[in-house]
């Protein structure tokens, strides 16, 4: 009887080629026949590995985190809220990394339990400073989306730092919505400081949670 032999192609090289490719052919280019004609394999030899294309963004969103949690390791001392800004601080970052970064973040599923360990400190935190486990997971979940869609959006105009898209142009917008003087003049914030806006968005979420929980709760600084 003749025996399935493995392909000669490692899974993390899989994966890895598929990052590097990303910021050159965005989410919709990244197919497997592409990836398959960077690594100069067959097509067959990937899905192997990977039974379709959401398989393969859910291991490159698993590699994503782990650079990220590689580089960021956060002090075990900080408070909830430091904690919450730190930890999304740095999730942004990764993200920006790489073209698209956040729509193959967005959805995906860990395949290992690196990211257990993260959400242990940081359920650990909040629950150690009063917080009850439905209200911590609320918490760091409504930060984790805040930063998900503010990236999303943000690479939506800027998809690689100092690279912007066509039609995102802040004093042709404003010329188009004169009849509209402050929508017009929201453009300056909508569209530009990314930097900046999110971080007063982050601030703004934690602050949230703070009035919604904390102050009500009983949950310490």
């Amino acid at each position: 009887m003749a025996t399935r032999r493995t392909p000669k192609l490692d899974k993390k090289q899989a994966v890895e080629t598929s990052l590097r490719l990303l910021n050159d052919l965005g989410l919709d280019g990244l197919s497997l026949r592409a990836i398959a004609k960077e690594l100069d394999v067959q097509a067959p030899a990937l899905y192997w590995h990977f039974k379709n294309k959401q398989e393969l963004l859910d291991e490159m969103a698993t590699e994503m985190y782990r650079r990220m949690t590689a580089e960021a390791a956060l002090p075990a001392d900080l408070s909830w809220q430091d904690r919450l800004l730190a930890a999304n601080r740095a999730l942004r970052a990764a993200l920006l990394r790489y073209r698209d970064g956040a729509k193959v973040f967005s959805g995906s599923r860990f395949t290992g339990t690196e990211h257990a360990a993260q959400m242990e400190e940081h359920l650990t935190a909040l629950t150690g400073a009063g917080f009850t486990l439905p209200q911590a997971v609320r918490a760091t979940t409504t930060a984790y989306f805040f930063t998900l869609g503010f990236v999303t959006e943000e690479q939506g105009v800027e998809p690689l730092p100092g690279e912007r898209r066509e039609g995102y142009d802040v004093a042709e917008r404003a010329e188009r919505l004169a009849a509209f003087p402050l929508s017009a003049e929201a453009g300056t914030d909508l569209f530009q400081d990314y930097d900046q806006g999110f971080e007063e968005g982050l601030r703004l979420v934690v602050a949230g949670i703070e009035a919604r929980y904390a102050a009500h709760h009983g949950a310490a600084r």
